[in-house]
């Protein structure tokens, strides 16, 4: 049999290399086939993939490739242990002959301790690094596998950076005196029927009760509110894998011009006395922010359109790749870049302008289809990479609006204050209706499997947090304007109850072949049954952070010094008929409730259904490790978003 390609064999220079050279593994070209050794090959699987090999996986989008990614990431991080454990060991035994006999000297203690220092300044980077700079899987796997560092990673570090951004002391002024040169109190009387100010109905969330620096609400509170929206749109361009930043500028340099921008425009509102005005009023503020977070969206456009994605292909086609085209044989050219491929469409660049083209079609068996229309021609030319850039651009305007949505509804229920059960819970159940219909339109845009319009499974999972974690912020910031125990109950009982009934309802055979029958899931059941457990594991996590931070807010808002900044929280008024002790209890009960309908709820899925909410949501942060900064990144602006929807601003 004659030989189509010479083989040449490679060269091995690496130590892994050298020690699997043998002739029981070949060389191939510049890769060595090596098989497992038989001790390894004996030992189960569990050892090696950790969460990964638990029983139950099947239907899971982790089970084969995902699985064998994390696995071998586990060997290679194995590996660099090993080369930091050898360098230590070789430093000790330095140390161990220049200080022999001589061990109790401080030349050797400060030895020993300048060696350890550098050594936890050299983990410390490296786990920054892995976990949130460029995430590894094994870091994440690692960090994942425990519950309490999954606690503490995924909970209580968002809730813990929220809190202490709101808890940072505003410079405060007293209020300007009043027309008739008296200083104002912060608590106003209440009015008499005929007066005046009857009308003026005090918003829900307290009015000023004091001044405070514009700068320093600017440069501090409101940019790291900036800085944080920035992370959480670049941590999803990196899920999507898309640089949104123009290469010749770098990401650092886009992003300082871009948080530039961001400080520099509301300076001349402020400084122009007529439109001042709109420096009070929170949903300004945050629908400029809405404008910052949109930049990176519209800078990526730019960069596509620019590079002319939409009209044809990026590169070049070689003569090689052309063989295996219909352009070969039929003599088209995929070579033409798209603007001179339009340009000759349209009559611009005559085929006679020179004497040989290399990109000319042969008119032997070129036979164009003249009828078709110009625009129908472009069209063809768009890729498909461009059209599912078009819609992540779309679920991200979906989860934009559902920010700004989310302001104007808890904007409209102060300002209504106060309210009965019925009204709170119709309030509540209108929003959850609003929250979930904008979760659906944005699943469907973005898909769970490849082909899809987005196509992008760990795009899902961050949206779902998003969008679960919208909702339940915006009812936690209920629970302070909740007047009875009884409307505590009211909502517990509704929400523990739907929770445990339905959730296992709609994980059922009968629930997903209505749905495949009515076309709302073309999912197989053992996929539409993971996303379904996926969820269960998002909810978890969005009620936890957000009623730790609701409670740490209450405490540092309501004890701290910043009281008269957020008067939502200070419980001080007479005339309210709100208690700290009420709100603070109740929701501590309310909490406890939700831990136990979580418990439940996954002990049923586990019994009905076999299969473990906690380790597939473990399974997908392995599988996925930008899940977790992403994931940590969209809570954090979350919950300063709560947070900033009810700050009085009143700048000096």
């Amino acid at each position: 049999m004659p030989e189509f390609f010479p083989f040449i064999p490679g060269t091995e220079t690496g130590r892994a290399a050298r020690q699997h050279a043998s002739d029981a593994s070949p060389l191939l070209g510049r890769f060595r086939a090596v098989p497992p050794p038989p001790a390894a090959r004996q030992q189960p699987q569990q050892s090696q993939l950790g969460l990964l090999s638990v029983s139950g996986g099947r239907g899971s989008v982790h089970v084969g490739y995902g699985a064998l990614l994390v696995a071998g990431a586990g060997s290679e991080e194995e590996e660099r242990d090993s080369d930091d454990d050898d360098d230590d060991d070789d430093g000790n035994d330095t140390s161990n002959d220049n200080s022999n006999g001589n061990k109790r000297s401080c030349g050797y203690v400060a030895r020993r301790t300048l060696r350890a220092w550098r050594r936890f300044v050299r983990l410390s980077r490296r786990n920054v690094r892995d976990l949130w700079i460029a995430p590894r899987q094994t870091a994440v796997k690692r960090v994942v596998e425990r519950w309490w560092s999954r606690w503490a990673v995924l909970v209580f570090l968002p809730a813990a950076l929220a809190v202490a951004w709101c808890s940072l002391p505003f410079p405060q002024y007293p209020l300007p005196p009043d027309s008739h040169g008296h200083p104002q109190p912060h608590h106003k009387p209440p009015s008499a029927p005929d007066s005046p100010s009857a009308n003026h109905r005090v918003p829900g969330h307290g009015e000023a009760r004091v001044q405070v620096n514009f700068w320093f609400f600017l440069f501090v509170y409101y940019g790291f509110y900036n800085l944080t929206a920035l992370i959480w749109i670049t941590k999803v361009f990196n899920i999507y894998s898309l640089n949104w930043w123009p290469s010749s500028l770098g990401f650092p340099l886009t992003v300082s011009l871009i948080a530039i921008v961001s400080l520099a425009v509301p300076i001349p509102v402020y400084l122009i006395p007529e439109a001042r005005y709109l420096t009070v009023h929170n949903t300004a503020w945050i629908s400029w922010t809405f404008v910052i977070m949109a930049m990176p969206v519209a800078i990526a456009f730019c960069i596509l359109m620019t590079h002319e994605r939409h009209l044809s292909l990026r590169n070049s086609l070689s003569e090689t790749q052309r063989i295996f085209t219909s352009s070969w044989w039929t003599g088209k050219s995929d070579t033409l870049s798209a603007t001179r491929h339009y340009n000759r469409r349209r009559g611009f660049i005559s085929r006679s302008t020179s004497s040989f083209d290399p990109d000319a079609v042969l008119q032997i068996t070129d036979n164009p289809r003249q009828s078709m229309p110009a625009f129908m021609q472009r069209r063809r030319w768009l890729p498909a990479s461009f059209v599912r850039f078009v819609w992540f651009c779309l679920a991200l305007f979906v989860g934009l609006l559902a920010y700004l949505i989310g302001e104007a509804y808890a904007e409209i229920y102060l300002r209504t204050l106060p309210h009965n059960s019925f009204e709170t819970i119709v309030y509540v159940y209108s929003w959850v209706v609003t929250v979930h219909l904008l979760d659906a339109l944005t699943g469907w845009i973005l898909g769970g499997s490849e082909g899809e319009r987005v196509g992008s499974y760990p795009l899902s999972w961050i949206f779902k947090l998003y969008f679960m974690l919208t909702y339940q912020t915006y009812v936690r910031a209920l629970y302070a304007r909740l007047r009875s125990p009884s409307q505590f109950i009211w909502l517990q009982a509704l929400s523990s109850s739907f929770l445990i009934i339905l959730t296992p309802l709609t994980m059922t055979q009968t629930y997903h072949r209505v749905l495949s029958m009515l076309g709302l899931t073309g999912q197989s059941y053992a996929s539409y049954q993971k996303i379904c457990t996926r969820n269960v594991f998002i909810r978890f996590l969005a009620e936890n952070v957000s009623m730790l931070t609701f409670l740490g807010s209450i405490l540092v808002l309501h004890f701290g010094a910043n009281q008269d900044v957020y008067p939502y929280f200070a419980f001080d008024d007479p005339d309210e008929l709100y208690d700290f002790d009420l709100t603070f209890y109740a929701s501590m009960i309310t909490w406890a409730c939700e831990l136990a309908a979580g418990i439940v709820l996954r002990g049923l899925i586990r019994w009905i259904f076999g299969v473990n909410a906690s380790v597939e949501g473990k399974m997908d942060l392995a599988v996925w490790p930008e899940l977790l900064p992403t994931s940590v990144a969209v809570m954090l602006h979350v919950l300063q978003s709560m947070l900033f929807s009810i700050i009085r601003l009143h700048f000096r």
